[in-house]
């Protein structure tokens, strides 16, 4: 393996794996695991790609839960629909439990319908990738394999998108509050006013002129629900925000861009590397898989002449990243001899 590969993954926290579809993303990421692994360090390869690869890869069944691919290192495969079924059942618990029994209703219908709505599924994977990231032991190495490039940067940029979305909902609960208590104030003026008559427009008075204690217990109980409502917004905004500090943290985060020596990888890996850039995740090495030979016949030396020139265009789009390039191989990269086999072309 490459010095700048190695080192890079020796001094990341979290590692970010990703480029175009079909150029050897889930490889590279777990030959980058397995060798930190039998380095001496814990490291766990987490797969969000829908189209998980992971445990084909390994020839072993990897699912939701954290398995063993080797010692010391574990694979996950994020299940989308899975993991929005489970935010979406938190999310209607919280609600069911909050709103008022003769909207529960409305509730229930409004999450069936969020259920396939655009962005339900990437909220709902970067919720898991924000548990998998706090949940990190001191020395572990967490290394996302992550689906084709515009899933990554959608899901890169979600946690800023997300934290604004959540302090927008804030800032609208804290003008609601004042708002009520504004309100509650000519309720309580209105009440006095009412106690002189004995009736009140929110209950009838007593032959004293006291009006029940209804609308105080009702209230109350506003109260308690907009400070849980406040409570859980406030939890949820420092959980993406200390994911996007993790993420935008150079000395703990970096991403590795893999792609093919062709037009459509190099292109899109360029603009890859923008998207990223803006929302602030360094990308720090270049990953270009299956080069062809110059010295494999007529046909792959052909092959080889143009991708050299794909390649001088990347590296002129995005000068200074460091280019690790693999061979094109032989045979299938599969379980753990082959994954290390691949390890060591990664030079």
């Amino acid at each position: 393996m490459s010095n700048a590969l190695r080192d890079l993954a020796a001094s990341r926290e979290v590692l970010f794996v990703g480029g175009k579809g079909g150029v050897g993303k889930t490889a590279v990421a777990s030959a980058l695991g397995l060798a930190q692994a039998r380095a001496g360090r814990p490291t766990l390869v987490v797969s969000t790609d829908p189209a998980h690869n992971l445990g084909h890869l390994w020839r072993r069944t990897v699912g939701d839960r954290p398995v063993e691919l080797a010692p010391l290192l574990r694979g996950l495969e994020i299940d989308p629909a899975r993991t929005t079924d489970e935010h979406l059942r938190a999310v209607g618990a919280t609600m069911q439990r909050l709103m008022p029994e003769h909207l529960q209703g409305q509730v229930a219908k409004h999450l069936e319908l969020a259920r396939d709505a655009p962005g339900t599924h990437e909220a709902a994977v970067l919720e898991r990738v924000a548990e998998v990231v706090e949940g990190r032991t001191p020395d572990e190495l967490i290394i996302f394999d992550t689906a084709p490039s515009g899933h990554t940067s959608r899901l890169i940029s979600l946690p800023e998108l997300m934290q604004a979305w959540t302090e927008g909902l804030l800032n609208r609960q804290d003008r609601s509050a004042r708002f009520g208590a504004a309100l509650r104030g000519l309720e309580a003026d209105d009440r006095a006013a009412a106690d002189v008559i004995g009736t009140s427009r929110f209950g009838r008075g007593d032959a004293t002129g006291v009006t029940t204690i209804g609308p105080a217990r009702s209230q109350d109980r506003r109260a308690r629900r907009d400070a849980e409502i406040r409570e859980i917004l406030d939890r949820r905004q420092k959980r993406f925000r200390r994911l996007r500090e993790v993420m935008q943290d150079p000395e703990r985060t970096s991403f590795v861009a893999v792609l093919a020596a062709e037009r459509l990888p190099v292109l899109e890996t360029i603009e890859l590397h923008e998207q990223l850039t803006r929302s602030g995740m360094q990308v720090a090495a270049l990953v270009v898989n299956k080069r062809s030979p110059a010295d494999g016949g007529e046909l792959l030396a052909a092959r080889r002449v143009i991708e050299d020139g794909y390649l001088r265009q990347l590296t002129s789009a995005l000068p200074g990243l460091p280019v690790v390039e693999i061979p094109l191989l032989p045979g299938e990269v599969l379980g753990e001899e082959g994954i290390a086999a691949f390890a060591d072309h990664l030079a």
